[in-house]
């Protein structure tokens, strides 16, 4: 089936420019190949448009447009998806690579689509990278205007001062280059090693490595843990697993959205925002009030819990001009005092394998001729162990 796009001439050239999309574009988004891939085959003669042959790429397709590759017609535009990988190190983040190195996409788990990076990581460097089928999408993430935060665990051959970390937080220029802020931490130094944490937004080409060099500290490791919101997590080193579809909804909005994402998504972390907190404030009758009837609801569930049970409707009840109804509220006192003396007691002879008082016996009923009564007569000293658990 070929895709119908409508078309609104503004040239009348051999290749027709309108108002819809490049062709390169839709091809791509179709799952074809890439854009650069897309312009050779515009280039050599393989795409057709309305039964035209194109020669240049330079072309805008509308909805009511048919679109040939190869004769072929061009299938039907992939929903929008995105994956989490696990980089190893010793991969490079392109599709082809003219030095013949191994690429992240030659050695991904089989039965993906065609997919793209969403930016990049290095040859050495491994973590947390994200692939799309949406090359829109991949350009929207990669903006530093998202304002997510990529945070990474790097480990530096060399001493590091804290005071040296606190000052990335207001960005750095090095070789002409500004670098926005960084927040850097250190995790533990371990001889002549350290391991950081650093926290960027902007994610030039190389920048941690640049900024650490700068310092004369030599990156032997870096890890990208988390890009925004997705977390690397417990995925394996050459694993990929798919976002799912309410996720990514939830963090990007709907599927080619141009809106700008959500400013609470930026810290990484969860996408909502912070409940509001209530402070008290210094002779805040209201607060006071509402915190003393809190403590009367309490108590008297406190009380009306103490005098449940069988024994509550049988105790005597004295009118409320009685003498006798201050002397009944102290007996009661003392009663609830006596029940709960025992009920320790009880959880103490119970923990401590304890038997009740009223079992106890003599040591001489268990152990005769050892610290007998007679015994006691004769030697004239204290017994200390008078008591026995039977």
């Amino acid at each position: 089936m070929g895709e119908d796009r409508k078309t609104t001439s503004r040239k009348d050239t051999g290749n027709k420019v309108h108002e819809g999309e490049r062709i390169a574009k839709v091809m791509a988004r179709a799952g074809l190949c890439s854009r650069r891939d897309a312009e050779a085959w515009i280039t050599a003669g393989r795409v057709s448009v309305n039964g035209k042959k194109l020669s240049s790429p330079a072309v805008n397709i509308g909805p009511a447009d048919v679109v040939r590759v190869d004769g072929k017609p061009l299938p039907e535009a992939e929903k929008t998806r995105l994956f989490r990988y696990h980089k190893p190190r010793g991969l490079v983040t392109t599709a082809k690579d003219p030095e013949g190195r191994p690429t992240v996409f030659e050695n991904l788990p089989s039965g993906l689509p065609r997919l793209i990076s969403v930016g990049r990581l290095d040859l050495n460097s491994e973590g947390l990278l994200l692939l799309t089928n949406d090359g829109e999408l991949a350009r929207r993430l990669e903006l530093p205007a998202t304002g997510w935060v990529r945070r990474y665990r790097v480990r530096v051959n060399g001493k590091v001062d804290p005071a040296v970390l606190t000052k990335l937080a207001g960005g750095i220029e090095i070789e002409g280059v500004r670098y926005g802020a960084i927040e850097a931490v250190l995790d533990r130094q371990q001889g002549e090693n350290a391991w950081l944490t650093m926290s960027l937004t902007e994610g030039k080409n190389r920048e941690i490595r640049k900024v650490c060099a700068h310092f004369g500290w030599t990156v032997s490791r870096l890890i990208r843990l988390s890009y925004g919101p997705f977390q690397l997590g417990h995925l394996g080193k050459g694993e990929a697993e798919e976002v799912p579809g309410k996720v990514l909804r939830d963090q990007l909005g709907s599927p080619g959205s141009a809106q700008p994402l959500r400013p609470h998504q930026a810290s990484g972390g969860k996408a909502r925002p912070p409940k509001p907190t209530q402070k008290r404030e210094h002779g805040d009758r209201k607060w006071d009030d509402r915190n003393a009837e809190k403590r009367r609801e309490a108590q008297s569930s406190a009380r009306s819990q103490t005098s449940a049970g069988p024994q509550a409707s049988a105790r005597p009840q004295a009118p409320a001009g009685d003498p006798k109804r201050k002397q009944l509220s102290h007996e009661r006192r003392a009663e609830r005092q006596r029940a709960a003396e025992a009920d320790d007691a009880r959880t103490y002879d119970v923990k401590h394998e304890r038997q009740p008082r009223s079992d106890m016996k003599w040591n001489s009923a268990k152990q005769p001729g050892r610290n007998s009564p007679s015994d006691r007569r004769t030697s004239g000293k204290p017994d200390a162990n008078r008591f026995r658990r039977s």
